[in-house]
């Protein structure tokens, strides 16, 4: 079986840094989102925050206590989930196989991807870097041979972080982890561990199965198996793809319609290698292009194109022509993109708090 790689991505004090991209003067003070009035709950906070012990699911009145400057601000869901889309998009540029978790963290399943040379560890920082261009906010990576190892790995070095664990590093590194880092093992767990003697996951080796399947039950056995580091759950696809798409944010404006029709065949590739990777591709039912002018205005246009199997250069040019017009305006971002036939997704429920 060939080893997997699993990227495990997860914003930075998700709802917390999209309000401080939109208004930075929240940047410089301790900040939570929720938490007003007599019984508010803070959903999450940011760094400075958390520094006076201000945690996610707190009451506001003790998180005040802790951080009498605390700033607060109401959530703004709509605003969140708008970053979130921006978020999963250019996480499925990359590969199908992406499974969240919530609005803010999901794993990636990069086994088969060639490009940045098959690289995980350079994968991650690619989706790393195009997130704090585009989406303006920062996210930790981890990566790892499967997902329990690639979320820890996520968190080791948060924020702003990126964490590999390679194959080879896994016996070492699980040795040596604390049990209080391992999914499930909450107080009362880690403190019947600590009673056992047990530490670290080199600990929980020594001990042994039986010892933890008679004291844990069946939790016994997933400590187990956490303790050597294995975990052979898939990445799991909840949504099924309606669409396939491509964008391109410049960090120059393009000045006119025929800078951008200069690019078209580059996009056109590149959705094209997306749509190759997709195993079970459904039949095309429409054809879409998008574009974002210098003034921040976006403007789509769509076409049913059902016999178009490989879209190509010349099916996309007259959409394009049709949306932009005659008139020459400098064009930030240009996207394209297929709508299949006959999807229905699945809905995913999402968490409050992150």
């Amino acid at each position: 079986m060939p080893q997997r790689k699993i990227i495990h991505v997860d914003c930075d004090c998700f709802y917390a840094a999209v309000e401080m991209r939109d208004d930075p003067s929240l940047r410089e003070v301790p900040l939570a989102v929720g938490g007003a009035g007599g019984r508010g709950v803070v959903t999450t906070c940011n760094y400075k925050a958390r520094a006076f012990g201000v945690r996610s699911a707190m009451p506001g009145s003790e998180a005040r206590r802790l951080c009498p400057g605390l700033v607060t601000v109401p959530t703004d869901m709509a605003r969140y989930q708008a970053a979130s889309k921006q978020v999963m998009a250019i996480l499925r540029e990359l590969t199908d196989l992406v499974e969240p978790l919530s609005l803010d963290e999901a794993f990636l399943d990069v086994s088969e991807i060639t490009d940045h040379k098959g690289s995980a560890t350079l994968m991650a920082r690619y989706l790393r870097e195009r997130i704090r261009k585009e989406v303006g906010i920062t996210v930790s990576a981890g990566v790892a041979p499967n997902k329990f190892l690639a979320k820890i790995a996520s968190d080791w070095q948060k924020p702003d972080g990126l964490f590999v664990i390679r194959p080879e590093d896994v016996d070492s590194f699980v040795r040596a982890l604390p049990v209080e880092k391992l999914f499930g093992v909450g107080q009362v767990t880690a403190a019947k561990l600590h009673a056992l003697g047990v530490e670290t996951c080199g600990d929980i080796q020594a001990v042994g199965p039986q010892v933890l399947v008679d004291r844990f039950g069946k939790q016994g056995y997933r400590l187990h198996e956490m303790a050597y580091g294995r975990d052979e759950r898939p990445v799991v696809v909840s949504r099924i793809a309606k669409s396939v798409s491509v964008e391109r944010t410049f960090s120059q404006d393009l000045p006119d319609r025929a800078a951008c029709e200069s690019v078209l065949a580059a996009l056109v590739a590149d959705l094209n290698r997306r749509l190759a990777r997709k195993a079970r591709q459904k039949p095309i039912h429409k054809l879409f292009v998008k574009v974002r002018y210098s003034d921040f205005s976006t403007h789509t246009l769509e076409r049913v194109r059902e016999q178009v199997s490989e879209p190509a250069e010349t099916d996309y040019l007259p959409l394009f022509q049709e949306l932009v017009g005659d008139k020459d305006r400098p064009v930030r971002l240009l996207g394209l993109g297929v709508r299949f036939r006959n999807d229905e997704a699945p809905v995913t429920q999402l968490r409050l708090f992150d």
